[in-house]
């Protein structure tokens, strides 16, 4: 009997056929290289259109500075809202394979029909001595496929992270270990897709075409769907639950409804069902908190409750259907503790590229680096990072605190947060070197680079690499971790919506600081000439909002309850 039990996994995961998934012959590390080809893939055709894309918005859509970094920033927000949608449909019918098989159709979909918006005669807009202009046909048509591409995304994003860690059986320790590695070696496949995007399609897109640099990903994602498919008989997959935001609904009625009554002392009272598996399907019962007591309420079991044959679970909720809910409500502060690093890690794709525009990109005598190209150095410095941090800084940290990953989560979150102030300080100090050239040689009209490399901005990518090893991965393990079983793609996208929320708030910032520092006739912090400017300004503005967001999360960490399953 014993030796049958070892035979399958304990989890709960399922073969494709939906039989308990063999140890043997599925998940580990050997499903993943398909799954993290398939990472690798797609973030290199979503890096290759991003990167640059606000040099694209202000060429061939004639917009300008502050215009094109808001319409990056809102699209790249939206990219990272829509794996909510994604999630619940993984989470509540499809499950995480099939969610991920759909949305990669749409995905491409829209990879094609941009790529045909740079290429082909009628969609893309006519340019004459280098100035473009687009008809509003044109431009919307360029949106329509940016936001086709946004909505395939949603479903690939929150679910290809959680079911490359559904290969790991948590019941064993060999495997559980895996599963914290696994995930610095999914950000790594991450950056590598980076690092070609950044170098090669930046230069493709910059020297050959932007129907080349848009038709190179939309192959690569093709390749991405093959990679997927091929690895399908070796994975393991987690039942979908059922919808989540109804099992959170049902707890939040039920705890109204008996707002009268009281929870008893003993909390073995409380309902839960009685089968060794929880009543939610792909879920471990989680154990009673005495955290949020009035959410409880929903588990008391009154003597109307007990004349039911069957429980009513818009009147009493179990134990885990309750704690369910505990342990999204504890995420939520975590999660908004986020949102400033991501607004910093947007900076990537606007306000550095267009400093960076102003910029000596001479590579020698003949090459020039475009200035997008410069997030290589975010990149090289995650594929630096990741080994680093998970051969010899987690074994390290390990001897000194006993625990497996080295750092708890939240600590190694926290880390990243301080690591990203100075990644500002770096960009700030800069602006205000470059300003001072701008001074001393009178350029303030000048449309010629500055006699100052391109190459100075690389320690603030380098910094906001450093600081990403610790914060994102963190943050990718522990909303994993952390999230209920049935809950973890959901959980996974509220972690990619602090990216959204980054990006929201940097086109507010941006937006308020154009209107408060253009009033009466002046040019602002961010003009379009920037020589005329004051990027360094808002460098400090972000600077200090990160020093105050890390205040508030040291605060919010030391509040946090571990959750613990039965």
């Amino acid at each position: 009997m014993e030796e049958h039990e070892d035979k399958y996994t304990k989890d709960g995961t399922t073969d494709i056929h939906g039989n308990p998934a063999v140890k043997k012959n599925t998940g580990r590390w050997k499903a993943c290289p398909y799954i993290l080809a398939n990472e690798c893939c797609e973030r290199l055709a979503y890096y290759g259109m991003s990167t640059n894309l606000v040099n694209y918005m202000k060429k061939f859509l004639h917009q300008g500075n502050a215009q094109a970094a808001n319409n990056v920033t809102n699209w790249s927000g939206t990219c990272y809202i829509t794996p909510l949608l994604g999630a619940f449909v993984a989470d509540a019918y499809f499950g995480r394979y099939w969610t991920i098989s759909s949305f990669m159709i749409i995905y491409i979909f829209g990879l094609t029909l941009l790529t045909m918006t740079a290429s082909v005669k009628g969609l893309k807009p006519s340019c004459h001595n280098d100035v473009c202009d687009p008809t509003s046909g044109q431009t919307a048509l360029v949106f329509v496929s940016l936001y086709l591409i946004a909505l395939g995304t949603g479903g690939i994003k929150p679910c290809v992270s959680s079911f490359g860690a559904d290969q790991f059986d948590e019941s064993d320790e060999s495997e559980k270990k895996s599963k914290s590695s696994f995930f610095n070696w999914f950000y790594f496949s991450i950056n590598i897709g980076a690092l070609i995007a950044s170098s090669v399609l930046v230069w493709v897109q910059t020297n050959v075409g932007w129907g080349w640099g848009f038709g190179i990903p939309a192959v690569v994602m093709a390749i991405a769907v093959v990679s997927f498919f091929v690895g399908t008989p070796l994975y393991r997959h987690q039942k979908p639950g059922g919808s989540p935001l109804t099992r959170i609904a049902q707890v939040v009625v039920a705890s109204c409804r008996k707002i009268g009554e009281k929870v008893p002392a003993d909390e073995s009272l409380l309902y839960e069902v009685r089968d060794k598996e929880s009543a939610i399907q792909g879920s471990r019962k989680l154990e009673h908190t005495e955290e949020l007591k009035f959410l409880d309420k929903a588990a008391v079991e009154t003597e109307d409750d007990k004349m039911n044959s069957q429980a009513n679970p818009w009147r009493l909720c179990t134990v885990t259907q309750v704690e369910e809910l505990k342990s999204v409500v504890r995420l939520l502060p975590i999660w908004a503790s986020g949102i400033v690093f991501s607004t910093v890690y947007s900076q990537m794709g606007t306000m550095f590229v267009l400093q960076g525009n102003t910029l000596d990109p001479s590579m020698g005598p003949h090459f020039k680096i475009p200035s997008a190209s410069l997030s290589i150095f975010d990149t090289l410095s995650v594929i630096v990072w990741v080994p680093i941090y998970d051969g010899i800084i987690v074994p390290l940290v390990r001897k000194y605190t006993g625990r497996e990953r080295g750092f708890t989560q939240l600590t190694r979150m926290g880390i990243g947060l301080v690591i990203s102030v100075f990644a500002m300080l770096a960009a700030g100090i800069l602006e205000v070197v470059r300003l001072r050239i701008v001074a001393r040689d009178d350029l303030y009209d000048s449309s010629d680079y500055l006699r100052m490399s391109i190459f100075w901005q690389v320690p603030q990518y380098f910094i906001i690499g450093a600081a990403e090893v610790f914060t994102f991965i963190g943050q990718l393990e522990f909303f994993y971790d952390q999230a209920p079983d049935a809950m973890r793609s959901m959980c996974s996208a509220l972690s990619l919506t602090t990216v959204a929320l980054g990006n929201y708030l940097s086109t507010l910032l941006v937006t308020i600081v154009t209107d408060i520092t253009t009033k009466d006739g002046k040019l602002g912090w961010i003009p379009d000439n920037l020589n005329r400017g004051h990027l360094d300004y808002f460098f400090w503005l972000l600077a200090i909002l990160s020093i105050i967001n890390f205040v508030v999360y040291l605060m919010i960490a030391k509040w946090y309850t571990y959750k613990k399953t039965t």
